[in-house]
């Protein structure tokens, strides 16, 4: 699993004039089954996503993709984890610790 956190790095009339792309982005992602979470982060400068089912070169790739980046308004932070606990909703993306 990884989690995605994306920091504005340009003014908010710059980010929301590529909203809409990004919104498209995020959904071709969620219907794919990659994305399970995302949203605004509080305060509003950035965001952040939850993503399964690939490796982090193909997480590298995609955020690369998002219409936020091309427009060069973010930058990503990326990072991967194991999801050993969850709540019953995630068991599904529940993974087995590995052996020490």
């Amino acid at each position: 699993m990884f989690v995605l956190e994306l920091t504005y790095i340009a003014p908010l009339e710059r980010v929301e004039a590529a909203h809409a792309e990004h919104i498209a982005w995020l959904d071709a992602h969620y219907a794919s089954g990659l994305f399970i979470a995302s949203g605004r982060k509080v305060p509003r400068d950035g965001g952040v996503i939850l993503a399964v089912g690939v490796d982090r070169a193909k997480i590298e790739e995609i955020t690369r993709s998002d219409p936020f980046s091309v427009a060069g308004v973010c930058e990503y932070s990326i990072t991967e984890f194991l999801p050993t606990k969850t709540a019953p909703a995630l068991e599904t993306y529940r993974e087995e610790r590995p052996p020490a």
